[in-house]
């Protein structure tokens, strides 16, 4: 049955007017950017099998456009309308953040950190520029590929940190594997670039690790 056939209630445009975007399922709110559906499929049930062939909604909209348009019923406006609606939703926690001490929010960071680096198939290394207050002052992604001592440059860092006249870093990076407990390279770095920040006065705060759908922070399992 078509959606525009369903009760009022139950569509997932009205449904979010009547009771609030949270109350949709992901295949309620990727039907309200679909539109309609296929042949055979109405807009519901095309989100679903979108979730089904990407494995949920992360990998969904971490697909490139060409992945994404193989499925059948997408297309290149699809793909835009949920790209942009991902980097909304990226900026309005910037924003967030950016107007409020990071480290008295440590859920509000988490969530940020995730909804940056959690897509990307290859390890990325990223840092949040704080001030004297611990607000952001910017956030960056500094290195790609495999997160190791010899790939990530402490004089790197300590040249932006300078040049954005921060008081204090938050360093991040995510596993593509999805567990997100910190390895022992993982502790040694977080260690060494303490230590080089330390000798010009900038504090490291934490270094957040993002996996598949939780986080873990080294400064709260006391490792660094």
């Amino acid at each position: 049955m078509a959606i525009h056939q369903w009760p009022q209630d139950e569509r997932p445009r009205e449904k979010l007017l009547n009771h609030g975007a949270s109350t949709l399922s992901n295949s309620e709110l990727l039907a309200i950017f679909l539109r309609s559906g296929t042949v055979g499929q109405n807009a519901i049930e095309l989100g679903r099998s979108m979730l089904d062939e990407f494995g949920g909604l992360s990998p969904l909209l971490g697909a490139d456009c060409g992945h994404l348009c193989q499925h059948r019923g997408v297309g290149h406006v699809t793909y835009v309308q949920l790209q942009a609606a991902l980097e909304l939703g990226k900026r309005y926690l910037s924003e967030e953040l950016s107007s409020h001490e990071v480290m008295l929010n440590p859920d509000r960071t988490r969530r940020y950190l995730a909804s940056q680096l959690r897509h990307y198939p290859h390890e990325v290394f990223a840092c949040m520029f704080l001030d004297n207050r611990h607000h952001l002052i910017r956030f960056e992604k500094l290195f790609h590929g495999t997160i190791d001592q010899a790939s990530v440059y402490p004089r790197e860092i300590v040249k932006q940190a300078l040049r954005h006249n921060a008081s204090a870093l938050v360093f991040a990076h995510n596993h593509p594997s999805g567990d997100a407990e910190p390895s022992q390279a993982d502790i040694a770095l977080t260690r060494r670039l303490k230590d080089a920040l330390k000798l010009v006065d900038i504090r490291v705060l934490d270094h957040i690790i993002v996996g598949a759908g939780h986080t873990v922070s080294v400064a709260e399992r006391g490792l660094m």
